[in-house]
């Protein structure tokens, strides 16, 4: 018994993962496939981020010249009473702060801006001018020289101060500070400066850049809409409208040249295979019909004719491959069809066959179960895939056939045996043409030219089908998934059939037919 590779009867599920029949196109979440939209917002994030940096840095900048400014204004009013004091020691001292203190009555605002306080070496308070003497120890200075450098801002009754503690000779302590109300009043203006730019920086930032983003995007969408009707087989598929004059239009352009180049050597290639076959199955007929005429040895004609007829169906199998694929994405001449009520005709007419052969054929069918498609070609693919199960399967074996609906929608078609299976060598190119296995020992080697499961997928392409091979303990499963059908009549009656494989062979010719192709 052979292995199977494609043929022109039925395909021998594997235990491999199919690539799909017809490809679909690729949806991810919106936030995840806008690629444009992250690296816009990436972009605008970095811009309003180092605008902010650069805000901070110059806040920063004037937080550090207004506390300067009031550092200077402090060590100037401490050369004042640093003078005050080589004049006439702490008397001078006491004067000078009492008149603040006077001054501040009348001159609050300016009173408000400094702090005098001088203090006994017990601790009692001999002048006070501009508030009180701070909970919190101060930063302590030794005279007058570099006090002002060593100044620290420090809290009064809710209001900040920069000042600095003077130990006078003879342990009189002193404290000279200046209020920074005004430095926090001017910096928190610039704070709120600073955010109401950045909130009108974001407001402009995030409809520009999701403008620009989507203005990309739908560039980008236009080629992946056109990628996809590509990939589900119409290769004269084009963008509406000229190109633009940017990036963009130039990758269209290219791609147009692209799609001109492959459709011309699709169209070539079927062409050819099309000439070929059309120009040998004609006189290949004209050659069977005079070896009937001839005289000589019967047996010797009937082998001959069995070999023509053959090489007949094969360029038969080719030219329905190439007008299943030729067909691939204009969606025309398809109806609903009932596929359960197919699939139990089918059924029906090879029990008999599988029966002889000592094969128990199984069926699963979900009733109802409707596809959008050409009724002869899911005949003939049903054929084929039966055809195969039956000839690689070995007395015992086991072959199924079920339908059921899909939980995506549209329905599943599956075939399954216990057979062989595919070896690993043909699972890499399951699918081309003229690929077919040897025998593996379980039976005679069975002839065939490796169309069987090409057809099948060029059918399933046509109708917008994908094929699976999931992994089985033993023999092939091979799985078409079926997409969502919107339509009205179901076509129902008779399994049909039409080219290759519209039903089983009579026992006298099953043989002979199946030299057609290998599996």
């Amino acid at each position: 018994m052979t292995s199977r590779a494609s043929s022109s009867k039925a395909p021998r599920p594997g235990a491999a993962s199919l690539p799909p029949a017809a490809p679909r196109a690729l949806r991810a979440p919106v936030w995840r496939a806008r690629s444009t939209l992250r690296i816009t917002a990436l972009v605008a994030g970095l811009v309003m981020a180092l605008s902010l940096a650069g805000m901070a840095v110059q806040y920063r900048l004037v937080a550090d010249r207004l506390l300067a400014g009031q550092r200077a204004a402090l060590a100037a009013d401490l050369d004042g009473l640093a003078a005050l004091y080589d004049q006439r020691r702490i008397i001078a001292l006491h004067e000078a702060i009492e008149l603040r203190a006077a001054t501040a009555a009348t001159a609050a605002s300016a009173a408000a801006q400094e702090m005098v306080l001088l203090r006994a070496r017990d601790g009692q308070m001999l002048a006070a001018a501009g508030g009180a003497w701070p909970e919190a120890a101060l930063a302590l200075a030794d005279g007058f020289a570099g006090a002002a450098a060593m100044a620290e801002p420090f809290t009064v009754n809710g209001q900040r101060w920069l000042g600095v503690e003077i130990t006078l000779p003879g342990g009189f302590p002193l404290l000279v500070a200046r209020s920074l109300s005004g430095t926090d009043r001017t910096l928190a203006g610039l704070r709120r400066l600073i955010a109401v730019i950045a909130l009108g920086m974001l407001a402009v930032a995030l409809p520009a850049g999701w403008w620009a983003a989507r203005r990309v995007t739908a560039r980008i969408a236009r080629l992946n809409a056109l990628a996809d009707r590509v990939a589900a087989g119409d290769l004269g598929a084009r963008l509406a409208g000229p190109p633009g004059p940017d990036e963009f239009g130039l990758l269209e352009e290219h791609v147009h040249a692209m799609l001109d180049r492959i459709e011309a050597l699709n169209r070539a290639t079927h062409r050819l295979s099309d000439t070929i076959a059309h120009e040998l199955r004609t006189p290949l007929g004209r050659i069977a019909g005079r070896i009937d005429a001839l005289e000589g040895d019967a047996r010797a004609r009937a082998a001959l004719q069995a070999e023509i007829r053959g090489l007949i169906r094969l360029f038969d199998t080719l030219l329905d491959i190439s007008r299943a694929e030729a067909a691939t994405g204009s969606g025309g001449g398809l109806v609903p069809v009932d596929l359960s009520a197919l699939a139990t005709d089918m059924a029906e007419l090879y029990a008999p066959l599988a029966e002889e052969r000592g094969l128990a054929l199984t069926t699963v069918i979900t009733p109802a179960q409707s596809v959008l498609g050409d009724r002869v070609l899911i005949g003939q693919m049903l054929a084929n895939l039966l055809d195969n199960a039956v000839k690689f399967c070995a007395p015992g074996d086991r072959i199924g056939l079920g339908v059921a609906a899909s939980p995506g929608g549209g329905a599943v078609l599956e075939v399954s045996d216990t057979g062989p299976g595919l070896p690993p060598a043909l699972r890499a190119g399951k699918f081309l043409r003229f690929a077919r296995g040897g025998a593996d020992g379980r039976g005679p080697e069975t002839p065939g030219h490796g169309l069987g499961l090409a057809l099948v997928e060029a059918i399933a392409t046509r109708h917008g089908a994908r094929l699976a091979l999931p992994d089985t303990a033993a023999g092939l499963t091979l799985r078409i998934l079926w997409p969502p059908m919107t339509g009205a009549r179901v076509t129902t009656g008779g399994c049909g059939g039409g080219g290759n494989g519209g039903g089983p062979k009579d026992a006298d010719n099953t043989d002979a037919d199946q030299k057609d192709s290998g599996r």
